[in-house]
């Protein structure tokens, strides 16, 4: 198993989860005291190239995805085929690099409504792609809903969409869902807990699952979807970051089109429409900088819940919102952009954005570079997943146009690693690769719940994240399969609260 050196410190993360084959020396790479890197113990080439940033591209080469995979790594993984690479370079990308229209594209005139279901249906991404749902009733219909808790807003968008499936989560709440809706004809069929959500997923009518649902409870509803040959409008981050290595070759036996539906990737993926093979060379990821990108690195141990769950621009659950002030959302859309696309990380790159009205570019390989822009509004990604390669037009009223001239400046900043140290350590899992991207996105969920819950500190949570995905270096998976994946999730979530329960002593 290859062994991975863990800095001690989040204020200086300049090499985390750094493999043992690029160090010459002591495997401890960071001063316990300072988290200072220890030079002296690196390569020349690896230290030569700490100074080579570029954006917001960590340091090139401090996990050498050229080197070989040393062979107790291969004897480890199940499956392993002694790639040298690594695993995260050995999963088949669902766009490499470019994307072309489907043959056969759904047709309104001759089909009439394409069939969506809804996993996630009261949450932020679900209220939205109901709000497209209402304003194109001729473009879609609504045929399952699956939800949470929320069950007055539930049994309001039963009464206005007529599904023919409902899941909620909690059985108990069936009573009072059923009261609600006694009215509504023909009544739904009503599921509860994952079963539920696992048969809206794979609703027999529905053509496109959107997948609104936060966390590593979207990965199961995902696979069935894709199992029932449904394409899929990904909002759920987990599943290509927790499940990429059983999600994307599973999309690619069944023919599933894994349709991006957050802003960053919904404009990759329309920037890389059409280009030839080879074409693409660089992405660039633009971040508001979330709540804080104007403070100070000193004002952050000041933070309250309050303070980082105000976006300056966009209108979020609380979860991203505070993902966006760490700009853990921000690393782990590199990953993502990765799976999705299967660029190195070393060509994917985050540059600070404040006015988030180019959600993101890439550059081909003649040096141009192709950007989407627009006004930050989510219904715009959704819409396209949910329309593509299609353009359903929209209304002025309710889309506002693009006006450039009341716009004003579009201006662009290097991030701050002292301020975002969750950022570096996401390439670094994402490198790693195997589960340990999925032990980063679940150790940050549970440490921004508790942040949430006020039993955490907002510094604590790159800590936190920090610390698991140190523990997690020995038993590291480089092709997982569900099972894999779905146990080390919920022991990232375990040794997070584990850690938080020792106390101060363990956060400093």
């Amino acid at each position: 198993m290859a062994q991975i050196a863990v800095s001690r410190c989040v204020g200086n993360i300049a090499a985390p989860f750094a493999r043992q084959d690029v160090l010459s020396g002591p495997q401890q790479l960071f001063s316990g005291h300072t988290g200072s890197l220890q030079s002296e113990f690196l390569r020349s080439d690896v230290r030569n190239s700490l100074s080579a940033t570029s954006l917001g591209a960590p340091p090139r080469g401090v996990y050498r995805r050229d080197l070989p995979v040393p062979p107790s790594v291969g004897a480890r993984c199940a499956g392993s085929n002694g790639s040298a690479n690594g695993a995260s370079n050995t999963v088949p990308p669902a766009w490499p690099g470019r994307a072309t229209a489907p043959h056969n594209p759904w047709n309104w005139e001759t089909q009439g409504p394409k069939p969506i279901s809804l996993v996630g249906s009261t949450g932020s991404i679900g209220t939205q792609t109901l709000d497209i749902a209402r304003e194109h009733p001729d473009k879609f219909k609504v045929v399952a809903i699956a939800a949470g808790s929320n069950v007055t807003l539930l049994a309001e968008q039963v009464r206005e969409f007529k599904p023919s499936l409902v899941a909620i989560r909690d059985a108990a709440m069936v009573p009072e869902l059923k009261e609600l809706i006694k009215d509504v004809q023909p009544q739904p069929e009503i599921m509860t807990g994952e079963q539920g959500t696992v048969e809206v997923a794979r609703h027999k009518d529905a053509v496109t699952v959107v997948t609104g649902i936060v966390g590593c409870a979207g990965l199961k509803p995902t696979v069935a979807a894709i199992e029932a040959g449904k394409d899929i409008a990904l909002a759920n981050k987990e599943t290509l970051i927790a499940g990429a290595p059983y999600v994307l070759p599973l999309a690619r036996k069944y023919g599933v089109n894994i349709l991006p539906a957050d802003s960053e990737h919904s404009a990759l993926f329309q920037c890389i429409q059409g280009l030839p093979e080879g074409g693409l060379r660089r992405i660039i990821l633009t971040a508001s900088g979330g709540a804080f990108r104007d403070w100070p690195v000193e004002k952050l141990a000041t933070v309250r819940v309050e303070d980082a769950i105000k976006h300056p621009n966009w209108s979020m659950g609380k979860k991203i919102t505070v993902d966006s002030a760490t700009l853990m959302n921000k690393g782990l859309e590199v990953i993502e952009a990765h799976y999705l696309f299967g660029a190195d990380y070393d060509d994917i790159e985050i540059v600070i954005h404040p006015q988030s009205i180019i959600h993101s570019m890439v550059e081909t390989q003649d040096s141009s570079v192709l950007a989407q822009l627009g006004w930050p509004d989510m219904r715009l990604p959704i819409l396209y997943t949910l329309s593509w390669p299609e353009r359903v037009p929209t209304s002025e009223q309710t889309w506002p146009r693009l006006d450039f001239i009341k716009m004003g400046d579009l201006t662009f900043r290097k991030p701050d690693h002292a301020k975002y140290p969750s950022m570096k350590l996401a390439y670094a899992a994402g490198r790693a690769g195997g589960t340990m991207t999925g032990v980063l996105s679940a150790a940050n969920e549970r440490a921004v719940e508790l942040f949430l819950d006020e039993r955490i500190q907002y510094l604590d949570i790159a800590k936190v994240i920090e610390k698991t995905c140190e523990k997690h270096q020995d038993d590291l998976v480089l092709r997982p399969d569900l099972e894999e994946i779905v146990h080390y999730d919920l022991w990232a979530r375990d040794y997070v609260s584990e850690i938080v329960g020792k106390g101060a002593t363990v956060l400093a």
